[in-house]
């Protein structure tokens, strides 16, 4: 997934260790990574789930925030989780 100004974001939900959902490139300029458990939570906030230490960004805080802000962060982690529901 494409960030802002062509940044690249690679977004990580963590099924068990060693078991993750991916979706965008290995070489992202910004990596979100979310346990499986807390995204597929009622009411799953990225943002909140950010500022408690449960959703954990690897790069540029600015980009963090731009994807968050804007709602890919919460749409695309949501995606990846029920992906594994559908499995």
């Amino acid at each position: 997934m494409t960030g802002s100004e062509g940044s690249f974001v690679q977004f990580r939900v963590v099924v068990a260790k060693g078991d993750e959902l991916v979706s965008g490139p290995d070489d992202a300029d910004l990596v979100l990574s979310v346990p499986l458990a807390v995204v597929s939570q009622a009411g799953f906030d990225p943002t909140a789930e950010f500022m408690r230490g449960r959703l954990k960004a690897s790069g540029p805080t600015g980009l963090l925030f731009g994807v968050l802000s804007d709602g890919s962060a919460g749409l695309e982690l949501s995606r990846l989780a029920s992906r594994r529901a559908a499995s």
